[in-house]
């Protein structure tokens, strides 16, 4: 006989559940209360949709911000690889940019939504767009799950309901409340891959400009590097964001400790090849301001903020400058510092930290140690990762393991 399987949330973790239970012959049941599914997957990656990324177990597992080795299981059965078969099996083309990450040919986030969509159809899940709002419990065994409309009698439950971030896309937390009724922990939430609040007034008088192929780390009160990389910064009104900051955000998980970011302008040059760069322009610029100077080594949004931090008149004349101003315009180009007090709301990041806790579920199949029958999949756990596909890649991964543990427990 088979299984009846209820899967709650129709994102990527929830459509992946739902295939993976249907394909080992569950009857399954998709709820989800959006108007269609993988609302926030269409627009990850910029609605190009960044879909994994291509790689092997141990590198997956190196770019995990929070409780890897909870997924040494889920991965060791699917890793980026399997996922790139996965979606080229449905017809889904695609390709791998820098840093390993995965694209569709198309660089249209519908195509992958879609074919999951499509393949859903064809094993026949029945998707109702409704919410789920209780789940039963009999003998600590899942019973049903109740919706707005009404009870789904089943012998397993999958939750995919995703975090709290992207609330318009049907993330709001609901997947938590299914979770702790029923007995489970749920750790502190806040956001990752979020931008970042500074108190520094240099952001807002250069919000608007972004900076590409800069280097930056972020170091705390004492000292200690938590992140440095490569990549592009954006200034805003509130402090910084952009591909760099919210990685760097992944890694800041105490604002306590004063964080502070220390920017690169010149990556390429070390401070001699700068210092010999900067005695060239200062020949060729004897006569002229200090600003047109400066103008010729960063944005002309930046210009005036650099001179300050110098403590130089923008009148100086270039032929003026003493050696220890020099000294210190080529030390705030190398390290230009950015006080950080905080972090933008759970709404605005791309992702949930916290969640479920990874304590109470089954690592290899992904079902709740307290209620059996009661599976969960993707951001609704108390995992995440950094940037470049790698969060996606754990919702395909615990979702493919839920939903192929939650076909079987109908046939015990």
């Amino acid at each position: 006989m088979k299984s009846k399987i209820v899967v709650i949330g129709g994102g990527a973790a929830g459509m992946m559940a739902a295939i993976s239970a249907a394909r080992n012959g569950a009857n399954v049941t998709l709820l989800e209360p959006n108007h269609r599914l993988g609302m926030k997957l269409n627009i990850t990656g910029k609605g190009r949709c960044n879909v994994t990324n291509n790689a092997t177990q141990e590198e997956l597992l190196n770019h995990m911000a929070k409780n890897g080795r909870f997924l040494y299981s889920a991965f060791s059965r699917f890793d980026g690889k399997d996922c790139m078969s996965f979606f080229e099996e449905l017809k889904v083309p695609l390709k791998t940019e820098r840093g390993n990450r995965v694209f569709p040919v198309s660089d249209r986030s519908f195509d992958v939504s879609n074919a999951l969509e499509w393949e859903m159809e064809r094993l026949k899940v029945r998707v109702m767009h409704t919410r789920a709002t209780a789940l039963e419990v009999e003998e600590e065994y899942i019973t049903s799950v109740a919706t707005t409309g009404e009870t789904l009698y089943c012998d397993a439950a999958i939750i995919a309901t995703g975090g709290l971030s992207y609330p318009t896309t049907g993330s709001t937390g609901d997947g938590y409340e299914l979770a702790k009724s029923v007995g489970h922990t749920v750790t502190d939430l806040a956001g990752s891959l979020v931008p970042l609040l500074s108190p520094d007034s240099c952001c807002k008088d250069m919000q608007g400009l972004a900076l590409r192929n800069i280097s930056m780390a972020v170091v705390d009160e004492k000292g200690k590097k938590a992140f440095q990389d490569f990549g592009e910064l954006l200034f805003t009104h509130f402090g910084v964001t952009g591909p760099l900051v919210l990685s760097a955000s992944a890694h800041m998980h105490d604002f306590s400790k004063n964080y502070r970011l220390v920017l690169d302008l010149k990556p390429a040059l070390s401070e001699e090849k700068l210092e010999a760069r900067l005695l060239r322009d200062m020949k060729e610029r004897a006569n002229q301001n200090v600003k047109g100077l400066v103008g010729g080594l960063v944005p002309s949004s930046m210009v005036m903020v650099i001179i300050r931090r110098c403590n130089i008149s923008q009148y100086t004349k270039v032929h003026s400058i003493t050696k220890e101003q020099r000294q210190k315009l080529i030390s705030v180009l190398k390290g230009f510092e950015i006080a950080i007090t905080g972090a933008r709301p759970v709404k605005e990041a791309v992702v949930t930290t916290g969640g479920v806790s990874i304590r109470e579920v089954n690592p290899n199949t992904m079902e709740s140690k307290l209620v059996k029958g009661l599976y969960f999949a993707g951001e609704v756990l108390d995992v995440d990762a950094y940037t470049g596909g790698f969060n996606l890649q754990i919702a395909w991964a615990t979702g493919k393991a839920a939903g192929e543990a939650a076909a079987q427990i109908g046939e015990e």
